[in-house]
């Protein structure tokens, strides 16, 4: 029998608010030492009152516009309760019943192919304490509670089971990030915990409309551990549904380095969390005015200046989608393009989505800490170095990887070092001939009429010149001297 993958994904967003949720402790928690930002409310003290975050509201109707989601005129806050150590209060505000925004949608893109994922809802909750587990100098097991975290600002982005296959679900939630990222409301950072995702995956007969018993999985820390986590469960509720066995609803944890999901906990029954109206917080009437207002500030999204880089800079659309998938990348393009008038779009293209990303990958740093390094002016001056033929490509990708290093501009670096493009035709004329003396078979080759030799000689001539000579220059010198010699 055939078996269909159904996904559907929550995303939880850290908000970049100034202040915590419900109160006004610095949620610029990440480099602070443990339980310094903290106050009566995020410890959770009896008899404290909750403030509502006017920004976190904003940003959370910004991204509901952006993932065209119609924003409710009515909100509210519900008291969620379940006990667990890293809960201050005993419960967490959320909301259930009445969220901010509903029935939305975005696209992905797989295999040329686009698709409509549907948004169920987005919504406005507070984030928990961080809990730090610790094993004793006597092997006793305890854990620390850092209260930093509790109470920042936390978006939850749900999804419709719209998605089909794990690269599905990829590329949903690398889309989502963008857009997060380009609204400027998130970091999406996902090793730092900013950008979380539990994905919930069943299986059911090919053509069947009711779903099959769903399984959340969690500890999904990066855009590869989602893939393969939701690569594994599919394979493992095929393989038990083709054996006939009982498939349960249950929340399973991912184990990176065993590259499989394990049992957390049975989920056959949903939980009782007991949501009641949040009775410290008033309902929120959202005015229409105050939605157009933040529908005015809505920047240029993914898609758009995609399209835009095509039409105004003629990229090839593969290109536009890589650079505009991170704002910063995208910023940094634009940037180099407009150093000078004479900026070549594509070749600047090449360099970043070659070499530079190279480097970011290796050094595992983002295109931020490139650009500290890099500046758009100086990535533009090594490109017009290869452009003008006074480095070849090759010469070039050491000389980006020593201003990575330094910080140096490539015209300093090549001036220190000595190192140039032989474009001289003089200087060239003398290796050439050296070449041509010491490859008796491959120049017998070439008068015979096989091309192919020709660039074994124009390789020998690279050689020589450890690739500095230009190589429109070695071929036209080669043909020259190779038609000299065969006349005499």
């Amino acid at each position: 029998m055939e078996y269909e993958t159904v996904i559907g994904l929550e995303v939880h967003a850290q908000l970049l608010t100034k202040s915590k949720m419900y109160c006004g402790c610095s949620a610029d928690y990440a480099s602070a030492p443990p339980n310094t930002h903290v106050c009566p409310v995020c410890l959770g003290m009896p008899g404290v009152l909750p403030v509502i975050n006017k920004q976190a509201i904003e940003f959370t109707i910004m991204t509901a516009l952006a993932l065209n989601c119609p924003v409710n005129d009515f909100t509210r806050f519900d008291r969620k309760n379940y006990p667990y150590p890293d809960l201050m209060k005993g419960y967490q505000i959320s909301q259930s019943y009445a969220p901010i925004a509903r029935q939305g949608f975005t696209t992905v893109e797989v295999d040329g192919a686009t698709k409509q994922v549907g948004i169920n809802h987005v919504h406005l909750e507070e984030d928990v304490a961080k809990l730090l587990h610790r094993a004793g100098p006597a092997g006793e097991d305890y854990s620390l509670v850092d209260v930093n975290r509790s109470g920042v600002p936390l978006m939850e982005i749900v999804s419709e089971p719209d998605l089909r296959s794990p690269e599905e679900a990829r590329q949903y939630l690398v889309k989502l990030r963008s857009i997060l990222q380009y609204l400027g409301v998130s970091t999406g950072n996902m090793e730092e915990g900013s950008f979380r995702c539990d994905a919930n995956i069943s299986v059911r007969p090919a053509g069947a409309k009711e779903l099959g018993p769903k399984v959340e999985v969690k500890n999904l820390n990066s855009f590869k551990a989602v893939f393969l986590a939701m690569e594994y469960e599919a394979q493992r509720q095929r393989k038990a549904a083709a054996e006939g066995k009982r498939l349960v609803q249950e929340t399973r944890g991912w184990v990176e380095a065993q590259g499989r999901t394990v049992t957390q906990r049975s989920k056959e029954y949903a939980h009782d969390y007991r949501y009641f109206p949040e009775p410290d917080l008033p309902p929120l009437v959202i005015g229409r005015e105050w939605v157009e207002a933040v529908r005015k500030k809505l920047p240029e999204l993914p898609e758009a200046r995609r399209d835009r880089f095509i039409k105004e800079y003629g990229l090839p659309k593969y290109d536009a989608d890589l650079l505009t998938e991170s704002k910063a990348k995208a910023d940094y393009f634009e940037e180099t393009v407009k150093s000078y008038r004479d900026a070549r779009p594509k070749e600047i293209s090449n360099w970043l989505l070659g070499e530079v990303t190279r480097i970011t990958n290796t050094n595992n740093i983002d295109i931020s800490d490139f650009k500290s390094k890099v500046s758009p002016v100086n990535l533009f001056g090594l490109t017009d170095l290869v452009v003008k033929g006074t480095l070849t490509g090759t010469m070039a990708k050491p000389v980006l990887e020593e201003m990575f290093q330094t910080g140096r501009s490539a015209a300093e670096i090549i001036k220190e070092r000595g190192i140039s493009q032989i474009s001289d035709t003089s200087e060239l004329e003398k290796i050439v001939a050296e070449v041509i003396n010491s490859n008796i078979q491959p120049v017998a080759d070439y008068r015979a009429g096989k091309e192919t030799a020709l660039k074994f000689l124009v390789g020998q001539v690279m050689k020589a010149t450890k690739g500095r000579a230009n190589p429109q220059v070695v071929n036209e010198v080669l043909r020259e001297k190779l038609a000299e010699a065969h006349s005499g």
